[in-house]
């Protein structure tokens, strides 16, 4: 269904919906890109630093952190949103470096499970401010 096709009262709203989603789409892009980029010159700056599985999560969180803000600065958004953003990069980490710490669950359940909630860490962030990443 084309947008034409729409009412025109749910126009507008599909409109922003599609902003949303595809504002969504880009920062998980610029996170990957900030991934790929970032991991191997760390590697040649500081080699070894993500030998320890605590340590490499939150390196690679800092590097999607710093390839999705970039973007997002691109973008015109506010260095508040990149800080919120930012944040969604980290905070499932943090929360499950606790258990991982305890010996709860291990290097790649933590790992795993950290990329899985920063999808809907990303997604709560994005709702919260719904009129700035639906432009």
């Amino acid at each position: 269904m084309t947008t034409e096709s729409l009412p025109a009262a749910a126009r507008p709203r599909a409109h922003r919906a599609r902003h949303f989603v595809r504002h969504y789409a880009e920062m998980v892009v610029a996170m990957l890109v900030g991934m790929m980029v970032l991991g191997p010159v760390e590697d040649l700056v500081w080699p070894g630093l993500t030998a320890r599985a605590d340590v490499g999560v939150l390196v690679m969180a800092t590097n999607m952190a710093i390839g999705m803000g970039a973007w997002m600065r691109f973008r015109g958004h506010a260095w508040r949103g990149v800080a919120e953003m930012s944040a969604s990069m980290y905070v499932p980490f943090l929360v499950l470096l606790v258990p991982f710490w305890a010996g709860a669950i291990g290097e790649h359940a933590m790992t795993a499970w950290g990329h899985v909630l920063m999808l809907p860490a990303m997604a709560a962030v994005m709702l919260l401010r719904p009129d700035e990443y639906a432009h």
